[in-house]
């Protein structure tokens, strides 16, 4: 199955995508496989990229709340990538959804393949779908979102389980973050903002609030010996929880843009609590109790963490968001809630890393 000789592009629009394929990068520079890693500035991705050890160049940026200034970051970037891209000339292109990326492999004929677990996002599903070679989606999230997109049925890729499997089945606390942030396991509890620029919360929310400023308080006075770590997605968020905060115990109430080997500190967490989806699902699966308080329907990842006994909840109610997380915090952690026990129940789903590799060998081995 040797990739010897050939060239692949992956583009990182975002921290997900270098997180959840960094074992898929090995996997693919062991193979032979010669690897150009191209990257966009948006929130916390390039401290991640630069965590993960990888040399890549970071090329454009996110436009932004703005529909106009969306559109001009994606021509600029579109502008930077391409002589970049011309000058490689790969064999093959991988990707999370990036939207110049895809367009540019569809211009240049380069064989791609992106993963896609978010058919909410409908303006990137129509812009990528109908034009990627193969796209890898999760099996339980219904195929007919995808294809009212434009995806087609023959270049769809389903697999039994969800994107955050790919990473945590790799995943091997590691104890001594507690000693670097000056931790106690257990006693604090980790918060992330909302995706407020996204096309789904654009009409719901202004770009700079959250809801945390409506349910923390109820846990804080309940629970004020704990340490919570409010990670911000947009510049815009940090100031106005900075400001709306304020009045809390800053050694106790810590608004931060970016929190250093977050899955250690996840695992090592007593709760963790999150208007998005990612950061819930994969703490979920490493058996820490999680709350996603998305103002929005639950997805159907949610749905099957939820029916698979995984501890993760979606509420909506600001009032029983701070309920729940007080119960979660009056209870002691299980005998096995610090161990690698959690990794026996993802042995019963598919890594969608494995089933990107063998399609991207089986493609460039024609």
């Amino acid at each position: 199955m040797s990739l010897s000789g050939k060239k692949i592009w992956i583009d990182l629009e975002h921290q997900k995508a270098g997180i959840m394929l960094m074992s898929l990068f090995n996997r693919l520079e062991k193979e032979g496989a010669r690897l150009l890693f191209t990257a966009r500035d948006m929130g916390n991705n390039r401290q991640v990229i630069d965590e993960l050890g990888l040399k890549y160049q970071m090329i454009g940026k996110h436009g932004g709340e703005k529909l106009e200034d969306k559109l001009e970051a994606y021509i600029e970037r579109l502008n930077l990538l391409l002589p970049v891209v011309k000058q490689f000339n790969p064999d093959h292109f991988l990707t999370f959804g990036s939207v110049e990326g895809i367009r540019i492999a569809f211009g240049l004929r380069i064989p791609s393949i992106s993963f896609n677990d978010e058919p909410r996002s409908t303006a990137v599903g129509r812009l990528t779908l109908p034009i990627v070679d193969k796209v890898i989606t999760p099996k339980c999230i219904p195929e007919e979102l995808y294809l009212q997109l434009g995806a087609s049925k023959d270049r769809m890729i389903r697999y039994n389980g969800i994107d955050e499997i790919a990473w945590i089945t790799e995943y091997k606390p590691k104890p001594d973050i507690l000693d670097v942030m000056d931790m106690t396991k257990g006693e604090y509890v980790l918060m992330r903002t909302e995706m407020t620029h996204t096309e789904y919360l654009r009409d719901k929310m202004r770009p700079e609030e959250s809801y945390i400023t409506q349910f923390l308080p109820a846990i804080y006075k309940e629970f004020p010996n704990h340490k919570y770590f409010i990670l911000p997605r947009l510049d815009s968020q940090y100031e106005y929880l900075r400001k709306n905060l304020k009045k809390y115990d800053p050694e106790h109430v810590i608004v931060t843009k970016f929190i250093p080997r977050i899955d250690d500190f996840m695992f090592y967490s007593a709760l963790v609590a999150s208007g998005g989806g990612t950061i819930a699902r994969e703490s979920s699966m490493m058996d820490v109790p999680s709350i996603e308080f998305f103002p929005g329907e639950t997805a159907p990842q949610e749905h099957f963490l939820i029916d698979n006994g995984f501890p993760i909840w979606h509420i909506k109610d600001f009032s029983e968001v701070a309920k729940r997380a007080i119960s979660v915090l009056s209870k002691k952690p299980g005998p096995h809630r610090f161990t690698e026990e959690f990794k026996k129940k993802l042995e019963n789903y598919e890594n969608p890393n494995h089933v990107c590799f063998k399609a991207i060998t089986e493609r460039l081995q024609k």
